[in-house]
């Protein structure tokens, strides 16, 4: 089914409630989270900057899941289907700008595909990055269609082919910046 079309006003107003949802889940998780492990600083190091490791913090959630943003009821008032929607209890983990929030233990790779994020996040900002999630999803029509995932699944899967071989996963996230792939 494909996805509503929306005005302009309109698509600023869904902007606007991402990056709200974004930074209220932020605060809420960053409080409980805690830095990566040394194991997981060992792994990732030779892919991401100290700094953005230094400030990343991750969450497990045992009993509770990520809730599904307030607004999502407009949404499917302005026509969307609640399946075409990104359901947050179901993904394996979401990170909220610094802070991972995971519904499962922390594999390399899942650690490593939520760390893009957080990068994604330095080089566009809060704003900037909620503009193109919301941009990707209506222009893909689906989640998986959306650039910033797209950018994440390609650099996990060529981490997970050769985790000993080390990029720059800044570099990788500004060339797809750069070439307009973002």
């Amino acid at each position: 089914m494909p996805l509503p079309k929306l005005g302009e006003a309109q698509v600023g107003w869904v902007i606007q409630q991402v990056a709200e949802y974004i930074d209220s889940q932020r605060r809420n998780f960053r409080q409980r989270a805690v830095p990566l492990s040394s194991n997981q600083m060992a792994a990732m190091l030779p892919f991401f900057a100290a700094s953005t490791l230094d400030s990343t913090r991750v969450a497990v959630l045992s009993v509770e899941r990520v809730v599904n943003p307030p607004f999502y009821d407009q949404l499917v008032r302005m026509g969307f289907s609640p399946a075409a929607l990104p359901d947050f209890a179901h993904m394996a983990a979401i990170t909220f700008v610094d802070t991972v929030v995971s519904h499962e233990a922390f594999t390399d790779r899942l650690l490593f595909h939520e760390l893009v994020h957080v990068v994604q996040y330095e080089n566009l900002g809060l704003e900037g990055f909620a503009n193109k999630y919301v941009w990707g999803f209506l222009t893909g029509g689906s989640y998986d269609a959306i650039p910033l995932e797209m950018n994440a699944y390609d650099l996990d899967a060529r981490f997970a082919g050769a985790p000993t071989r080390a990029f720059s996963v800044v570099d990788e996230v500004q060339r797809w910046i750069n070439a307009g792939k973002l």
